[in-house]
């Protein structure tokens, strides 16, 4: 007995002290060593730098299969699946960057990999392109990639559209934990900040497989830097001036990673003005302030890795209404003797950065834990998060301090995943996840009622990869209870929860409930040549406001009318893919199909004269209810970029866009769904990574490009009842430049992006502008407000 005890201990002590170490040499195809090349092992969250012969070491690494990717400025990316145990070498040439689509990784169900690899329709967005953006916000930051669009409430606020669905049809992954904010609404945006993003993953189809009820129309995973390698510790400042509405956008953050104990600290804000544009002239109230600060800290070993996040968010933003005078100049409401007037806005009103009501305040706190763990054949994961989130809405020039309405949600979301490594290479996937949710109204306005939600779903998945041929298959059932509070009106006007004689929202509870599931091959023929087919089926459960909603939604002109006896929705999706890559040409071709039962969309009443139904004749808006029907959207995205030899340093990128969506079986006048983007077409002539010296300063890993961006008329629109309005066609032209700015020694010292939008001040509304349908400015005759005019944004970083 103590001989096989003593043989326990010594495995045991060998297996915790063993080493795994992975070490190599990264050269170009010269040989020449290549100096702060970073070699990333996104499963394991470790990094590594080469020093100046070129070599590495990740050490204490976790025995197992991963996918290791080395990254320099320049050079093409290289990622390779390798074994490691014990003392592990693995040696990697680079090759000058021409053309990287297939070299791109992207976050797996159970691990990396390429993206031509995994069936699902994915593509990415890397820190360069999010860098060289002039955006003010995470959302119209990737908004130019093909298939994602945005719906916009002036400069601060946009909600994502993945292939003409949006909304609640769209989960946000941020740090591997959902984010959950009232995002049922058209002027709520996402409450994180684009400078805490390193780069982004989309999947552009149903990811109910693995998130559950909201995912029907894909996911958008947005991923913070990665760890520092060991031993290194780094500040960075970032400040960025944009002269349309002056705003101001800084950064300060300091990372580092001491025996394996990692950290990044973060705080960061912004303050804008009102845009302006050739039409309107500066646009009132649009003006918003940000704050934002975050947090990592944890620990990475050789069992795997705990991470632990908090985050703050605070944005003050006023809502765009349009009124105007006769004589076309935007008016805002004044108290004048107890009474509300509308008064006209003036020059210092519109050039300030002051916030006028109807306005924002959003609080939005989180707090989440990511961990990994490793064992012999398997892999447990879980990620578990608490937020908050508090909107207020201030509409009442005579209490202008006391907000109208007034929601905190909270929200606590759990997922958890144990991955089994067979020899025979099939990688089977355990999975579960869900949401407790509580959102309570505490002002004197009410548009949505207080409820309580909770859903649970479980998955399986299996992935075999077979060298070139790559199989998944998984399905899951998921079930969602929401239980509304009801809610009466006293005499006096205020609200309880006692009923009276007047109800403002009857108590209700539903339950939700469907299978998801996906099925998917990709096939490599040749190093030139891959294709790509999945099938999936999406389950979605209606949200609050489409259950129970009743009151004037504020910034929206409407009064909304829930219906709690709506079903759930279901997608069906067939997804094809092509990748084609030579060396001077690169091409990727993605189409789908979806078929949505018991879509769910909003509709315009009309009362008995055919005339607008207004029910509150306080605040006279149209009403709108929601209904359903099934519909169908398809469509694709195709992206080439051609780079001729020998000037492979110049770049002639395209991409086009297209969807269509119909209702099955409705007349013309409610065909189309509504809030569909039309085609669009962006094509950009890219000068990358030159250099050259000016006295005793060098400008490395430079970049210049120009671009037009054209955004055809979208004459499909949901037609009934004024719902929606057709939109004219748009081009504008985008232009840019920047670098790093090095001493003679090859340091870097700043790096500067420099970007000219809307380069010859074109007016335009976008089809999926929210302000299209503002008031008649009766002047010009123009409806709405227009989008923003021309942009020159200046951007600065300083690492130390």
């Amino acid at each position: 007995m103590k001989i096989i005890i003593l043989l326990f201990l010594f495995l045991l002590t060998a297996k915790i002290f063993a080493q795994n170490n992975l070490t190599g040499i990264v050269t170009d195809t010269t040989g020449k060593p290549i100096s702060h090349c970073t070699i990333y092992i996104h499963d394991l969250k470790r990094s590594a730098g080469t020093n100046i012969e070129g070599k590495y070491i990740l050490k204490n690494l976790p025995e197992g299969t991963f996918l290791v990717e080395f990254r320099y400025i320049g050079y093409i990316k290289h990622s390779e699946l390798i074994n490691i145990k014990g003392d592990t070498k693995l040696d990697a040439q680079l090759n000058e960057e021409v053309v990287e689509l297939h070299e791109v990784v992207v976050t797996g169900a159970s691990g990396s990999n390429m993206i031509n690899e995994n069936p699902l329709p994915l593509s990415s967005i890397d820190e360069n392109v999010l860098k060289e953006s002039s955006s003010t916000n995470i959302i119209d930051a990737i908004s130019r990639e093909p298939g994602i669009s945005q719906v916009t409430s002036g400069a601060a606020i946009s909600k994502p559209i993945i292939r003409g669905l949006g909304f609640n049809r769209v989960v946000v992954i941020n740090d591997g934990i959902r984010q959950e904010g009232q995002q049922w609404g058209d002027e709520h945006g996402i409450e994180i900040d684009e400078n805490s993003v390193d780069h982004v993953e989309l999947l552009k189809g149903p990811g109910s497989l693995m998130y559950g009820s909201d995912a029907i129309a894909g996911v958008i995973n947005l991923i913070p830097s990665s760890p520092l390698p060991e031993g290194e510790i780094k500040s960075d400042i970032m400040l960025n001036f944009q002269t349309n509405n002056d705003l101001l956008n800084g950064k300060i953050s300091n990372e580092g990673n001491i025996d394996n104990f990692i950290w990044s600290i973060r705080a960061g804000g912004k303050v804008a003005g009102n845009y302006q544009n050739g039409y309107d002239g500066r646009v009132f109230n649009s003006g918003f302030n940000e704050l934002d600060m975050d947090g990592r800290f944890g620990v990475n070993g050789k069992w795997g890795y705990t991470h632990f996040n908090i985050s703050f968010f605070k944005l003050n933003v006023g809502m765009i209404e349009g009124t105007r005078d006769s004589l076309g100049k935007f008016t805002r409401e004044i108290v004048n003797s107890s009474e509300t007037v509308e008064k006209k806005v003036g020059n210092e009103e519109l050039k300030s950065y002051e916030l006028f009501i109807p306005m924002q305040n959003i609080r939005h706190y989180g707090i989440s834990n990511n961990t990994r763990l490793y064992f012999d054949n398997s892999i447990m994961e879980l990620n578990i998060g608490i937020q908050q989130n508090n909107r207020k809405e201030f509409a009442d020039p005579l209490n202008e301090h006391i907000p109208g309405l007034n929601m905190k949600l909270n929200s606590f979301m759990y997922t958890a995943k144990y991955m089994l490594n067979m020899n025979s290479g099939w990688m089977p996937t355990l999975g579960i996840s869900g949401m407790f949710q509580s959102n309570k109204n505490l002002g004197y306005e009410v548009l949505v009622p207080a409820y309580n939600l909770f859903d649970i779903g479980g998955y399986f998945l299996i992935e075999k990869d077979f060298e070139k041929l790559n199989l998944s298959f998984g399905l899951r059932y998921d079930n969602r209870n929401i239980h509304s509070s009801g809610l009466y009106l006293n005499p006096d006007s205020t609200y309880t929860e006692k009923p009276t004689a007047t109800v403002k929202f009857e108590p209700f509870e539903n339950n939700f409930n469907g299978f998801s599931g996906s099925a998917g091959v990709s096939y490599k023929f040749n190093e030139y040549f891959s294709t790509k087919i999945n099938l999936s089926r999406g389950f979605r459960s209606p949200n609050i406001a489409e259950l129970g909603s009743n009151g004037v939604h504020e910034g929206t002109f409407r009064y909304e009318i829930g219906n709690n006896t709506l079903k759930p929705e279901f997608s069906s999706q067939i997804d094809l893919g092509f990748d084609y890559n030579i060396e001077h040409l690169s091409a990727r071709l993605s189409l789908f199909y979806n078929n949505i039962e018991n879509y769910i969309y909003i509709e315009k009443l009309n009362n008995y004269l055919l005339n607008d139904s207004v029910p509150d004749p306080i605040n006279p808006v149209p009403a709108y209810h929601f209904v359903q029907g099934n519909s169908f959207l398809f469509g694709g995205e195709l992206n080439i970029d051609i780079h001729p030899h020998p000037l492979d340093w110049l770049h002639f990128e395209n991409s086009f866009s297209i969807v269509k969506a119909n209702q099955s079986g409705k007349p013309d006048s409610i065909k189309y769904l509504p809030l569909i983007p039309a085609p669009r077409l962006l094509s950009q002539l890219r000068i990358s990574n030159f250099q050259f010296s000016i006295e005793n300063f060098q400008i490395k890993e430079g970049f210049a490009f120009i671009e037009g961006d054209y955004h055809f008329a979208q004459n499909e629109f949901f037609k009934a009842y004024n719902t929606e309005t057709a939109t004219l066609d748009y081009l504008i032209f985008n232009a840019g430049i920047g670098g790093t700015i090095a001493n003679q020694s090859g340091k870097k010292i700043i790096k500067i992006f420099i970007t000219l939008n809307n380069i010859l001040d074109k007016s335009y509304q976008d089809h999926l502008s929210r302000l299209k349908y503002a008031e008649l400015n009766i002047v010009t005759g123009r409806n709405g407000v227009f989008n923003m005019g021309r942009n020159l944004s200046v951007k600065v970083n300083y690492e130390f």
